[in-house]
């Protein structure tokens, strides 16, 4: 029907063609990798942090509400400006930066997310994704070749969880994982631990598990939950219960799991999983320091995964 808008309200029917809202943003700004969070990509780097309007998920915890949920609550309104991708590849290159879609849902901008890859292509500016991961094989394997690194969101370990959670199920979360892992895309894993809801041992270890049949090496970040748009009862989450998932993950399997505040420095550390010397020491989104030699521990040769 023209006049039509699809369910995340940011694509019309108009005629026989259909228009799209997401050559725009409503952000535009320098930000450290290690805010995405990208650990194990290009440390130190910065990314010029883009915001096309709109979400796959109605997250009841989303902190991003008020850009993602456009056209769905009445008061997030339209915010966002043109994005000429040249200009935008133009303004990273010269600070050295990769480019970056995060807050809202990328995955909704694959025609800017190739259309920024065109550019940046012949300047060296990665394009890296902070993502819900919903999406089909074919949009997968559209985006894939644009991409160099992803932070992919983990919220529950089962598909009645992850639709109370997020509205949507949880099996094309994980087909994603698998796909952009086993294609080169260097890939890291966000899950808010929240009390009540995806907490519990068991959910936990669920999580870790199908990370680990995955890879061993895909970096876990594990976040702190704090009470907010329809998720407004509770406590936010304990550094003791952060603890524990840390220790549930690496039970698990997982080489790398973090946590980014509430347990301090050494939540943030990358430590060998060999000898457990620390190889890089981050402060709260920034890189405070790398001993790295050539991507391997200096002290037992041990290589360490990632695009450093």
């Amino acid at each position: 029907m023209n006049g039509q808008t699809g369910w995340c309200h940011v694509r019309r029917r108009t005629g026989d063609s259909m228009e799209t809202a997401t050559f725009a943003s409503s952000v535009r700004h320098f930000d450290a990798v290690e805010r995405k969070p990208l650990y194990h990509f290009r440390p130190g780097t910065r990314i010029l942090t883009l915001a096309a309007p709109g979400c796959t998920f109605r997250c009841t915890y989303c902190i991003n509400h008020r850009m993602s949920q456009y056209g769905r609550e009445d008061d997030v309104p339209w915010t966002a400006s043109a994005v000429d991708p040249a200009e935008i590849v133009a303004m990273a290159e010269a600070e050295g930066a990769g480019v970056g879609l995060s807050y809202t849902e990328p995955s909704l901008a694959i025609e800017l997310t190739k259309a920024l890859a065109r550019c940046g292509k012949a300047a060296g500016v990665p394009i890296v994704w902070k993502t819900n991961g919903f999406l089909t094989a074919e949009a997968a394997d559209a985006v894939m070749p644009s991409l160099a690194a992803a932070n992919i969101d983990l919220k529950a370990a089962d598909e009645d969880a992850h639709r109370r959670l997020t509205g949507a199920p949880l099996g094309p979360v994980l087909a994603t994982l698998r796909e952009f892992a086993e294609n080169g895309i260097w890939v890291e894993v966000c899950t808010p631990v929240i009390p009540g809801v995806n907490a519990e041992p068991a959910q936990l270890a669920r999580m870790a598990g199908q990370l680990a049949a995955i890879s061993p090496d895909i970096p876990w970040h594990l976040l702190r939950w704090t009470p907010g748009f329809r998720l407004k009862d509770g406590d936010p989450t304990s550094p003791a219960a952060l603890s524990e998932a840390v220790a549930i993950g690496r039970q698990a399997g997982l080489n790398y799991v973090y946590v980014e505040r509430a347990l301090g420095a050494d939540g943030r550390a990358t430590c060998c999983p060999r000898c457990h010397r620390i190889l890089v020491s981050r402060a709260i989104w920034a890189l405070d320091s790398i001993g790295l030699y050539d991507g391997c521990c200096p002290g037992c040769g041990y290589r360490v995964a990632g695009r450093w």
